[in-house]
Parts: C-alpha cells; sequence; structure tokens
C-alpha cells in the first residue's frame, strides 16, 4: 500500500490548491471590511475623546471638564472655611448641628450665641433686624437657582444657556453657597418691606457687626475676589478675631486667607 502524502496548508488554514467558494470569498471580504471599519471606529472615538479632553480642561465645557475643587476644611477652624464659586463645600463637611430662630430660619448652633447678642445691641439701638435667610439644604438651594433660571426662561425670553448663566450672577450654584454651611444669613428689617427700614439694618451691621464676629460677606467692589456682586444683607460668621482684622484692613474672607 502506498503511503498517503499530506497536502501542504495555506496561511488561512485550507489545504493548497484549495478553491474557494462563493460564500467563503464573501465572508472573507466582510472580515477584512469589519476590522477595517472597527480600526476606523476606535481610530475616530479616540480623536472625539482627545477633541472634549482638551476641550474641557481648556474651555471647561463638556463632560471632560474638571469640576469645581473642594474648600480646604480644618475642624480646628470651622469659622473661617471659604466657600465661593471656585471652591464648593467639601465632601466630608460636617452636617451642621441647628438652631431654629423665631421666624423658623435655622443657623448653625455655634454661631447662634453670637448673633443674638447682635440682635439685642440692634434692638436697644432702636433697630429691628430679622434673619430672612439662614441655613439652606443643597435642594432649597437647587430650588432657588432652577426658579431663577424658570423666570429668565419664561418671563424675559432668554435660552436655557443664557438663563443658567444669568442666574449663576444671582444666585450661588448648589454646592457652593455659603448658606449651605449654616454660617452664613440675610439680615432685613422686620418683614423687610421698607427701603429705609432696610438700609438702617445694613449701616448698622456694617459699623458694627464685626464686633460680634460677623463680616460683610460681599463688599461693593469685591465681586471679582468674592465672585457675588455686592450684597450689604449677607453676614458670614468667622469669629472675633478674624472679623476684626477683615474690618479693620478692608479685605474679603479670601483676602485674609491668602
Amino acid at each position: 500500500m502506498s503511503a498517503s502524502i499530506s497536502r501542504p496548508l495555506q496561511a488561512d488554514g485550507r489545504a493548497a490548491g484549495h478553491v474557494r467558494s462563493f460564500a467563503e470569498f464573501r465572508r472573507a471580504r466582510m472580515i477584512r471590511s469589519l476590522r477595517r471599519l472597527a480600526v476606523a471606529f476606535v481610530a475616530v472615538a479616540a480623536l472625539a475623546v482627545g477633541v472634549l479632553f482638551g476641550l474641557g480642561r481648556i474651555a471647561h465645557i463638556g463632560p471632560f471638564a474638571p469640576g469645581v475643587p473642594q474648600a480646604a476644611y480644618d475642624a480646628r477652624s470651622w469659622n473661617l472655611i471659604v466657600v465661593n464659586r471656585w471652591h464648593r463645600i467639601p465632601d466630608d463637611y460636617p452636617a451642621p448641628q441647628l438652631t431654629k430662630l423665631a421666624n423658623g430660619q435655622q443657623v448653625d448652633s455655634r454661631i447662634y450665641p453670637e448673633l443674638q447678642r447682635m440682635f439685642d445691641a440692634m434692638r436697644a439701638d432702636g433697630i429691628s433686624p430679622e434673619v430672612t435667610a439662614g441655613y439652606r439644604t443643597h435642594d432649597e438651594q437647587q430650588q432657588i437657582m432652577d426658579s431663577t433660571v424658570f423666570q429668565y426662561v419664561n418671563h424675559q425670553g432668554m435660552s436655557e444657556k443664557e438663563a443658567a448663566a444669568a442666574a449663576e450672577t444671582k444666585v450661588a450654584v448648589p454646592g457652593t453657597s455659603e448658606h449651605e454651611l449654616g454660617l452664613a444669613i440675610d439680615v432685613n428689617a422686620v418683614g423687610a418691606s421698607e427701603a429705609d427700614a432696610n438700609q438702617r439694618v445694613y449701616d448698622w451691621l456694617a459699623a458694627n457687626a464685626w464686633r460680634y464676629g460677623f463680616i460683610l460677606r460681599y463688599p461693593d467692589g469685591k465681586n471679582d475676589v468674592t465672585g457675588v456682586l455686592f450684597e450689604p444683607w449677607h453676614y458670614r460668621y468667622v469669629g472675633a478675631e478674624a472679623a476684626r482684622t477683615i474690618h479693620d484692613e478692608g479685605v474679603t474672607l479670601e483676602e485674609y486667607q491668602r
């Protein structure tokens, strides 16, 4: 019996001399096409990611835009934390223990004694103040932002993008508001209906709030530093020592902490 001779194989595993069927030819061509498409898809995807990453890092837009960094926080100097549009409330910032005021507003319990002393002094001088905004939850701050955007869109005809940009000049982005700390208060005259009564409150606070550890947080002409336009009603507790220095030197909390 003669020995069988095996036929050499081609690179694709078929025996040399094998004639491919039309179906095999089509399958091979499809596989090559799919491989080329896969390579092209990966290349396009990589280019798109690169462009988006560049936009995020340079123009601060898109899914790769860097998030607002966390504010530095030290429990030993809790009263000096700097939260603004460039530094959000840290993830590990503890939920404040709150004290409820007579009108239902709440503040961090640590600032309540000095707030009470300050209001007693104001009343002794014939001023009738009230806290019109104290502690807010993140959700409450978001509701204020959403309401402001809605007003711009529906009453001023702005686009969503324009409204959001305009709203951020009036309302702190949720997560960056001092009201979420419980250390900030908006103070107006009781009822907040008379401009003259409110102005008397603002004048008294500007002259005396530092004595009780509170500072005018957003002074006139400092919005490039604080990120917020002048708000004569917004006061922030920083403690007696810091408040004295900030008042005497005419600086902001940001500048004090540099």
